[in-house]
């Protein structure tokens, strides 16, 4: 079974491959959500999902938001090293790899939509099922328009230039 996923995953047009090949019970998927909810309290808690803070960011007139995602950066640059280094498997002894990925000018296009979407909205998909956890109903507005717009890019991806 796990040598016909790596065939059919060897044909596919893809980027990274991480996928778990163990099938698991539904139960086993708790975790995440207790993950995830630990992540929104924290997002909660250190202001990540404030409108106003994410406005501060963008008019350059508050630290805070920058300071939050130096950090993440930082973590996330020494945990890849640490993986690196070590050769770090999943908790089920699967191997973690890494694939360089070209540069393509739709990087920039996707970063400045995506940049001004953040900055119009108040919101990017991290934190949205946080803020509409804390009452920020308007946000289902971002998040359907979110879903939209992958629904959009994955339709007419083919037919994008490169």
């Amino acid at each position: 079974m796990i040598k016909e996923k790596e065939q059919d995953i060897r044909h596919q047009d893809v980027i990274c491959v991480n996928e778990s090949w163990f099938e698991h019970k539904w139960y086993h998927n708790l975790k995440y959500l207790a993950a995830g909810v630990i992540f929104g309290i924290i997002f909660v808690k250190a202001e990540v999902i404030s409108w106003f803070r994410i406005q501060e960011m963008f008019r350059l007139q508050s630290f805070h938001m920058y300071g939050i995602i130096g950090s993440a950066v930082l973590v996330g640059m020494i945990s890849v090293w640490l993986i690196k280094k070590f050769n770090i498997k999943t908790i089920y002894g699967e191997p973690i790899t890494f694939t360089p990925k070209k540069f393509n000018k739709g990087q920039i296009y996707g970063g400045l939509i995506f940049g001004f979407g953040w900055a119009i909205t108040g919101a990017c998909p991290g934190p949205l099922f946080a803020q509409i956890g804390t009452g920020a109903l308007a946000v289902s507005v971002t998040l359907l328009s979110a879903i939209t717009g992958t629904w959009v890019y994955g339709y007419f991806r083919d037919k994008l230039p490169h």
